[in-house]
């Protein structure tokens, strides 16, 4: 297990939008791209194997990285190779970051002096949310999922971890690139969770900017 005193001062990182990773979740990707390739072939002769997550925030006329300021880090736990040389990995959630310094270089993808300090929490145990009322969130998510046309295992939902379960929909629902990042800088479970009750009761509304229940 890692401890922060292993997370690195420099890491890989790869903008992919819509792509969200929280400590203690696991994220499948399918590399493809050639510098990702090489990206991924490199982080396996690093002892962290560590990659950082993070989504471009492309404003046109605005200086810098095009990268929002808070990703999450993932250890790559699980890969193969296809036989046309692409792959598919898993990463699995080590700690949030907020984006440094871009270090140059001669890679073909981009790597970030990255600072860790305020996500200790995050290489923790599970994260409880004392006030989750499983119940009333349970018929919320059903109404949404109704709403969006979308179906699911409803007995697996019913079983998982507060943690598990509030972490899963945040990563797997289908939200923009904004409302993604709110999910990830959430400072707690709690929050987390609140922010997305409020998003789904937004598009249940339609959108159309009333007061939102929590």
């Amino acid at each position: 297990m890692m401890k922060p005193a292993d997370l690195p001062d420099v890491i890989p990182v790869f903008p992919l939008p819509g792509a969200l990773l929280l400590p203690r979740a696991r994220l499948p990707l399918h590399l493809f791209e050639p510098r990702y390739l090489a990206m991924f072939e490199d982080c396996l002769k690093t002892p962290h194997r560590l990659i950082g997550m993070i989504q471009p925030n492309e404003v046109p006329g605005r200086e810098g990285p095009g990268l929002y300021q808070i990703g999450c880090a993932g250890r790559v736990t699980q890969f193969s190779e296809t036989e046309d040389g692409r792959y598919m990995i898993t990463l699995a959630g080590i700690s949030r970051f907020r984006l440094g310094d871009e270090v140059s270089g001669f890679t073909p993808y981009r790597r970030f002096r990255v600072d860790w300090t305020g996500f200790d929490a995050d290489m923790g145990g599970p994260e409880a949310d004392p006030n989750f009322r499983r119940s009333a969130f349970l018929d919320l998510l059903g109404r949404y999922f109704a709403d969006q046309g979308l179906s699911t295992d409803w007995e697996t939902l019913k079983e998982a971890e507060d943690e598990l379960l509030i972490n899963s929909l945040s990563m797997l629902l289908n939200l923009d690139a904004e409302e993604k990042q709110a999910l990830l800088e959430a400072p707690s479970l709690s929050t987390r969770r609140e922010t997305l009750v409020m998003l789904m009761e937004y598009a249940l509304r339609g959108g159309d900017g009333q007061d939102i229940l929590q």
